[in-house]
């Protein structure tokens, strides 16, 4: 077992040298396990990947496995939708530190079986935007959103992960949100924490909140940022100009 500082060490100098290649989709892969209601709790938890955490951890640690076997240098846990708003659909906003910190202990373990001194494996706390958004959508004020991030960085810290990943980005207020969020967790434990940023741009040519991908990027570039890059969205197809837009401005790694 290493510390966070190694890993976290480790994982600088092998961005020095080379690409990391991340893994898949958590949602593709669990519809592929043909899963019940039972599985997830019961019909009122039916779709709630996160429920599995509790239920099936198996499976999710299976999926993380899966991906290290193909080639994955990293793992996302199973957190997209971890946060106090989106479990409160299902009865689970006071599970959000107990189930951020499962999945990444469960993504840890996979890591540590796959590692070698030679090719360490690594874990990114997946953080999705929530289901609400400041500017798309309503229903969730700026301080609400920075509490919502903390709580969830907060579990995935403590829980083993090596990055946090703000992904799936739709309104640049909200990604502001989740850096305020991730600094201050930051300041409490008196260390780094590796921050990666993605936002995603729609067919339109911009975030769903209107940002186009050079205002994005504007908007991030004082942050401390592992990466900045985009996920999601369009596909590679559309993607690359957008790319090619981040990789212009941004000083740093680019992300895809």
């Amino acid at each position: 077992m290493t510390t966070p500082e190694e890993r976290r060490q480790a994982l600088t100098d092998i961005l020095d040298q080379r690409i990391l290649v991340l893994d898949g989709a958590m949602g593709t892969m669990l519809q592929q396990r043909n899963l019940t209601a039972a599985d997830f709790g019961g019909p009122a938890l039916e779709g709630c990947n996160e429920a599995l955490l509790r239920t099936r951890p198996d499976v999710v640690l299976g999926i993380h496995r899966a991906y290290f076997a193909a080639g994955s240098d990293m793992v996302e846990t199973d957190t997209f939708n971890c946060d106090r708003i989106s479990l409160g659909d299902y009865g689970l906003e006071d599970a959000v530190y107990e189930l951020n910190a499962a999945a990444a202990r469960l993504a840890r373990q996979a890591a540590e079986e796959f590692s070698t001194p030679s090719r360490p494996r690594f874990v990114a706390g997946s953080m999705g935007p929530t289901n609400k958004s400041i500017t798309v959508v309503g229903g969730v004020t700026f301080p609400q959103l920075v509490e919502v991030y903390y709580e969830r960085a907060k579990g995935l810290i403590d829980g083993g992960v090596d990055v946090l990943l703000l992904e799936t980005c739709n309104d640049t207020r909200g990604a502001k949100a989740g850096l305020i969020a991730v600094d201050r967790l930051r300041r409490e434990l008196g260390r780094p924490i590796p921050l990666m940023l993605s936002g995603t741009i729609e067919s339109i040519g911009t975030m769903l909140a209107g940002q186009t991908a050079d205002a994005f990027c504007a908007s991030m570039m004082h942050a401390d940022l592992l990466s900045i890059g985009l996920n999601c969205g369009t596909g590679p197809e559309f993607m690359t100009d957008h790319l090619r837009t981040l990789s212009d401005m941004f000083p740093g790694r680019v992300s895809c």
